[in-house]
């Protein structure tokens, strides 16, 4: 990328292939797993996160074969704009949807560098347990931090 500020100026229509994958902050949020309310409607995430989900860096451990083997993954695209419902607040993709700035610690206003999204507790680290590990109902496991969004 030779625009290192390209989501200011930039919509997300006009964005390459590299800079669309560049705003994923890296937070893991989405590869958890949610549960529909079927009388609202209403989404609800859960502390459980997706088989391929490293808890440590955050990020799909299979991230080339991840549609392969997770079959209800789904590919963040402005063809499917309606998956960006299902994002959490934070997220790079909804945000600059809504007419939002990137949140203060998105690793775009640092160079790259993660550490202080998952300083502030922007991530998922230390907060999940894996799908495969889980027994029971997924409404016993309702969380309500992905809803945070750690501005400051």
């Amino acid at each position: 990328m030779n625009d290192p500020l390209f989501w200011q100026h930039k919509s997300l229509e006009q964005m390459s292939e590299s800079e669309w994958e560049a705003l994923c902050d890296g937070c893991g949020k989405c590869c958890l797993a949610k549960v529909i309310d079927d009388d609202t409607d209403e989404l609800y995430f859960t502390d459980i996160n997706c088989q391929l989900l490293d808890q440590h860096s955050c990020q799909c451990s299979d991230y080339a074969n991840r549609f392969a083997k997770v079959s209800d993954c789904v590919k963040i695209t402005l063809e499917h704009h309606e998956s960006f419902q299902w994002l959490p607040p934070s997220c790079a993709y909804r945000r600059l949807d809504e007419g939002r700035a990137l949140p203060l610690w998105h690793p775009l206003r640092h160079n790259g560098d993660k550490t202080l999204m998952h300083r502030v507790g922007a991530s998922v680290r230390g907060k999940t347990i894996s799908e495969t590990a889980v027994s029971g109902e997924l409404q016993e496991f309702i969380a309500y931090w992905p809803l945070d969004e750690c501005e400051d």
